[in-house]
Parts: C-alpha cells; structure tokens; sequence
C-alpha cells in the first residue's frame, strides 16, 4: 500500500517531526545538486512491521519496501510493466511459466541474486506458519493449499531449473500472471533473511535502487536510504538518497513543508487542498490514480448478517451524500465512487448492475432501514460506531460527516470510534474486534481490476477486513483468472462486482486523486500509476 496496499488509506503513528539534517531538506547545497548528491526528505508514516516484502500491505512500509527491493519487473509512471530482473517470463498455456533472471545481480552484501532466492522468498511467503500479510498473493501456485492447511515450507509448484531458471506452476491458466511480478510480494530474498527474520526487517539486506544506510530506521522518527551503487535498472537514483521523516500529522508535514524543512509531501492534509496550489506554485501535481477509499460493514457482527444485514448495508450507502463530502471537505479533489475498482484501471466500467445502490438517496434509505427492523430489529439503544484512525489526512473530517449523515438520514445514533493510530486500527481490525464501520480503501498492488477484488472479499484474504464469504464470488473471481486474455477476464471480474453489489461487504465511497508538492530545493516530482512520487528521480537544483 496494499496499496500498497492496502489498505489506502494513510497509516500513521505518533513521531517526532526532525530538523534539518546537513544531508538534506531545508537549505540545499547548489553544488551537491547539481552532481546528483542531494539527499531528498520526503513524508511518511511508521511501517507497521519490518521491512519484509511478503509482510508489507499499507503504505509506510510500501513506500520504503518499493525503493529498498527489485523484482522480476517494476512499474513504469503509466503502470506498465518495466524489466528488472526478468530476462524473459514465458508460459504455453498460462499454467506454467518459465521465468529467467539476469545473471550477475547481488544483494547489497554480495550474494548473488538466483533463481533460488526467488524460490525461497515465495515459499517463506505463501507458507501459513509464517503469516505474512501477503501470503494471499502465492494462492494460485501449485501446492499452496497443502502449504496453508498443513504448513508446508514449499509449495509444489515451484522449481528451480538452474541458478537463473525457475518455473512456477499455477493451479490453473492466468493470462495477467505476468502483471503481479511487479508487486513487492514477489521480490527475492538472500539466505540471511531466513536465520532471523524479525532481526533481517530492521536491518534487511537488499537489491533495490536503495539500500538502508547504517542504523537507517530510527523508529516514529525516520527512514534513511542511500543509493545502491551495484544497482542496475530503470530506477536509477538521480539522487543521493531519500530521508523518509516520520510525522504524527499530515498538518505537520505541511508546516514543514512551507518552512523547507521538508522536500516531498505526496498527500495533502484537507485544510490544505484549497489552497496548496497557491502556497506552492509551479511546485505541485494532482493525478487520479489506481486507489479508493470504501467504508467496511463486518460480516461478523449480527446486525448486518442475514436479510435484514443486507438491507441495512444498502441503507446505510445510500444515506451517504458522497458528492457533498467531497465537495465540502476534499474541494472536489475525489470523484464519487461507482464500482469497487478504480477509473483507471484497464477494463473499468461505471456502469455495472446494482451500482445505483450507491446514489444518494436518502427517502428509500430510510425505508430499507425501516424494513430491516421489520425482520430483525436495531437493538435498542444501540450506537453504530464508525472505527478510524483519526491522525489520518481527512479522516475525522469525513467520517465525522457521514456520522452526521447517517444520524440524519436513518434516524440513528452514530459516532466517530476514534483511535490513535493506523497501527492500533489494524490491530483491532486483524482481531475482528470492530463493533460497527471501519474506514477503509484499497492502493493498487499492480494495474489489474483483479487486485482490487481478490485480496479484499475472497475468502480468507490477507486484507478481507470484514471476512466477506461467498462461494459464488469466489468462483467467479476464478473464471476471471482462468480468462483467455486480460480483456475477457476483466469482463468476468466485472461480473464478480455485481455479486459485491448484492452483498456490500464494504461500501465504496470515492476514487482517490493525489496531490503533491514540493519545496524549493528538489524538481523532478512525477506522481506514478499508484500515486506515489517517484522517488528515485527527483532531482536537487
């Protein structure tokens, strides 16, 4: 984040906000500039584990993972795919695939980059023993669910045919395999991650256009990366680092930002984005790019199970005057959401069956929450809480309105369930401890309309917060990925959203546009596919 990754949405935690450093931020060394030895600082919030590709799923850790590791590919600021590691990833029949890797790559302690390395990192990944965030991402391999059921350390599906050959059989045909080999789940690993690998997240030994510099992560404070001088790719720094500052606020960032004590912010906080464009003119970008922000409705809690959930779960959508919240709170920088993907992704379409359950309607709102309390009445006295973190950009303000909306609109009682950090909200949602809503979204892993569907609401996935189960949709999602070409399994997965539009496992709010700025000292900011800079080229002037 996802997002990756997840979860969009920002994770945040409490932190010191840093002076400035003599490498970077703040008043920039001309000469250093101009020889690409400006050490960028850019925002970001505390990882919520270490810096482990299979253990990454939310956008602190992400923005680091993504710079410290390389894959088999990478994707480019349109999202298409761009080689990294990849010679060539080749299958007959989209079940098994044959990747070769360039020879000659090393970790940043000089161990060659293999084929094993490869093997190794997806098998501690998918291995249930494990339990990685991503482990979802290794389901379709071959032998995966003997792995998850018996804690298996491999998975059957992958062989190793030589130090730079190996094959990866799918449990069935996937024609858009090749697009997920971007994402950081599937980055190779060294031997030494597998002796401690608690101890290897603090400290990791990596491949990427970044390394970690020595005692780098200083936890809620900040993340330091130095270039990678073995490092040969398409993301080649055109800087001499990146300096992550940790923030408690997006309003702090902000601060800093307009003091030059900070070069990149990637997202504003709201009472900025009206006037952003004008506190920093000719140095900020707004991009739509591959994220939503959706409301989660718990499958386990009893009020919104059976007939009645369901009609509550569509009562509470249409109370929602989406337009006005955006309008309102985000100057109109989020477009209403119509489906559970993103615009931008290829096959997207606005027009899917049982969409209108997200129009603002606040009449027949009202009487599907009536008829709801025909079949199973709202127990009495009860208060529907909406769970976020509140040290989010936005997140208070928004759901503060829809708290107010649904007050409104159903005849509820309903509040903000505040709590500190994204940290502590994921906790809570990971031990199915909500007691009503939680804020949610989804940052694309890579640029498929599958991502933004099996990893939340297929059974048992790594972010399926609400633990959303339908047979029917599972096996849809199948048929999507067993399609002949990406565009006749887009058309499937689209079919696969008609079933999310009767159930509501979340309800979509907006699709997410990013806005950034910069300071004085740094050029080059380029927002991606996903929309995060692109760190590796910003440039010092």
């Amino acid at each position: 984040m996802h997002m990756k990754r997840l979860l969009q949405g920002v994770s945040v935690t409490a932190a010191l906000a840093l002076g400035l450093t003599a490498c970077g931020g703040g008043d920039g060394d001309t000469a250093a500039a101009a020889d690409g030895s400006y050490v960028v600082t850019a925002h970001n919030t505390e990882p919520q584990n270490g810096l482990i590709p299979t253990n990454t799923n939310e956008v602190g850790g992400g923005r680091v993972v993504d710079l410290l590791y390389t894959g088999l590919y990478s994707y480019a600021e349109d999202g298409s795919l761009q080689p990294e590691l990849a010679e060539s990833v080749e299958s007959e029949d989209n079940i098994t695939w044959t990747v070769k890797i360039k020879p000659g790559t090393t970790f940043s302690n000089g161990e060659e980059v293999t084929a094993q390395s490869f093997v190794d990192a997806w098998n501690y990944g998918a291995d249930s023993d494990n339990a990685q965030k991503s482990q979802y991402f290794f389901e379709t391999i071959k032998g995966y669910e003997e792995s998850d059921a018996n804690g298996a350390d491999t998975l059957s599906g992958l062989t190793v045919v030589d130090d730079h050959t190996f094959t990866v059989e799918l449990q069935g045909p996937e024609s858009d395999f090749p697009m997920r080999l971007g994402y950081s789940a599937y980055m190779p690993l060294p031997t030494v991650a597998f002796e401690d690998m608690q101890a290897f997240g603090e400290a990791p030994v990596t491949n990427g256009p970044y390394t970690l510099a020595e005692n780098g992560w200083q936890h809620n404070v900040q993340i330091e990366l130095v270039p990678n001088e073995d490092y040969e790719g398409p993301r080649e720094p055109a800087n001499g680092g990146i300096t992550f500052k940790i923030y408690d606020s997006f309003e702090s960032a902000y601060a800093d930002l307009q003091s030059g004590n900070l070069d990149v912010l990637g997202e504003m906080p709201p009472n900025a984005l009206q006037n952003y464009q004008d506190d920093f003119p000719e140095r900020n970008t707004s991009r739509a790019y591959a994220g939503n922000a959706t409301m989660v409705i718990p499958g386990y809690l009893e009020e919104f199970q059976g007939e009645a959930g369901q009609l509550r779960r569509k009562a509470i959508s249409m109370a929602i005057d989406r337009q006005q919240i955006i309008d309102q709170i985000f100057f109109g920088t989020k477009e209403v959401a119509t489906e559970f993907t993103a615009p931008v992704i290829e096959g997207y379409n606005p027009d899917i069956p049982g969409s209108e359950v997200l129009e603002h309607n606040p009449e027949e709102a009202k009487k599907l929450w009536e008829q709801a309390n025909e079949i199973s009445p709202w127990p009495e006295g009860k208060v529907l809480k909406y769970t976020s973190n509140i040290d989010g950009a936005g997140n208070k303000e928004y759901i503060t309105a829809i708290v107010n909306q649904l007050r409104s609109n159903l005849g509820i009682e309903a509040e903000l369930d505040a709590v500190t950090t994204f940290k502590e909200m994921r906790d809570k949602v990971g031990q199915d401890a909500l007691e009503g809503l939680s804020r949610a979204g989804w940052q694309g892993d890579y640029p498929s309309l599958y991502n933004f569907l099996g990893p939340l609401y297929a059974t048992g996935a790594s972010s399926n917060d609400g633990r959303y189960s339908n047979p029917e949709f599972d096996a849809k999602l199948l048929e999507g990925l067993e399609a002949g070409s990406v565009e006749e399994g887009a058309a499937i997965f689209n079919e696969a959203q008609e079933i999310l539009f009767q159930d509501l496992p979340v309800v979509p709010l907006w699709y997410q546009a990013a806005q950034a700025a910069w300071s004085e000292n740094v050029d080059d900011v380029v927002l991606g596919w996903d929309g995060k800079p692109l760190y590796h080229q910003i440039t010092g002037k």
